[in-house]
């Protein structure tokens, strides 16, 4: 007899259900959030479920990794798309969200979870831990900045030069002038420092990466991609093959406009904004640069100003980082250069 398992997963525990073919209930419990305590819990059911199903989330990667190295058939699925089949059960409680996770696995209505390789998941660590120091830089010089204005101190602005001296030799002299701003700037000057120190390493290992990765410097053949916007990709789609088309990373990313349609009412909205909001914001960035600083014209240049002077930036620079987004996979996948094509004009 076929049997289909939902796990309802928190941070120290886990419900189980388990159901039949015919979607009757044949075991309930709970036990510890650990894949081997999974185990020994159908271990002792005596039971052998076909398929067991998990929503994603903070635990999910380790879990499902977990599970699948003890042999289980597990699968992890779009927690988004599962809500809204869980939120038609009159009651809510982790019981009741394991049984309809249970009934989702039996009826086979879910969308598998793509789970990047370890490698993959190690980059994006990486590539977070900087993109935090950087925005705990940023928020310590706002700070700052906005402190010393109730003293009538304006800061100038910093050249971006080796561990940014110029806004902690600033610090400094405002607080040789107050015995309040000395003590702040004792402190601050310290941590500004650290956080320089550490964003400069991590900044100089991926680019070490990204030399060394020869996918990452074919992407670098794109205008207005960088180190970072390449491995960042790589790092997020970890595997090519995933899209049957290279236009699907555009819907992935969540560059895509909404739609609407009920009978006579049929229009398209904003961008989806589904997927990681940083690699959103990287590609946006690198349309910026494209548009804005690269100054050799190339057919993505020519269209993407063309854009612009139709529908404004903003929606230009949109556009634009789903095009690159595109032209990345398609370079991924093809194993090719950008190609020039010669000299384009606006």
């Amino acid at each position: 007899m076929k049997q289909y398992a939902g796990l309802d997963v928190s941070l120290k525990e886990i419900s189980i259900c388990v159901v039949d073919r015919d979607g009757k209930i044949i075991a309930r419990g709970s036990t510890i959030a650990d894949p081997e305590a999974i185990v020994d819990f159908f271990a002792e059911e005596n039971i052998s479920p076909e398929l067991m199903v998990h929503e994603s989330g903070p635990l999910s990667i380790w879990l499902q990794r977990g599970l699948e190295r003890l042999g289980q058939p597990a699968i992890c699925i779009d927690a988004r798309k599962a809500h809204k089949a869980l939120s038609a059960r009159l009651n809510k409680s982790d019981a009741s969200d394991a049984e309809g996770l249970a009934q989702l696995a039996r009826t086979g209505w879910f969308t598998r979870v793509h789970l990047r390789s370890e490698a993959a998941e190690g980059m994006r660590a990486l590539l977070g831990a900087r993109d935090r120091l950087i925005r705990l830089r940023k928020d310590l010089e706002g700070h700052v900045r906005g402190v010393l204005k109730t003293f009538g101190i304006r800061m100038i602005a910093v050249n971006k030069g080796r561990l940014r001296q110029g806004f902690r030799d600033q610090l400094a002299d405002a607080g040789d002038k107050d015995p309040v701003l000395a003590t702040i700037a004792g402190a601050f000057i310290v941590i500004h420092e650290t956080l320089c120190t550490a964003a400069e390493a991590l900044d100089k290992e991926l680019l070490s990466v990204a030399r060394k990765s020869t996918l990452c410097r074919r992407l670098m053949t794109i205008p207005g991609i960088g180190p970072i916007v390449g491995l960042s990709f790589i790092a997020h789609v970890d595997d090519a093959s995933r899209f049957r088309k290279a236009a699907d990373v555009g819907a992935f990313l969540g560059l895509t406009p909404r739609r609407h349609q009920s009978g006579e009412v049929d229009y398209s909205g904003r961008i989806s904004k589904c997927g990681d909001v940083q690699m959103r914001g990287l590609l946006f960035e690198a349309a910026t640069s494209l548009i804005r600083l690269v100054r050799r014209f190339s057919p993505l240049k020519a269209w993407a100003v063309r854009l612009a002077a139709r529908k404004g930036f903003k929606k230009a620079a949109v556009a634009t980082a789903r095009k690159m987004a595109v032209l990345m996979l398609t370079l991924w996948k093809n194993e090719t250069e950008f190609c020039w094509k010669g000299t384009s004009t606006a």
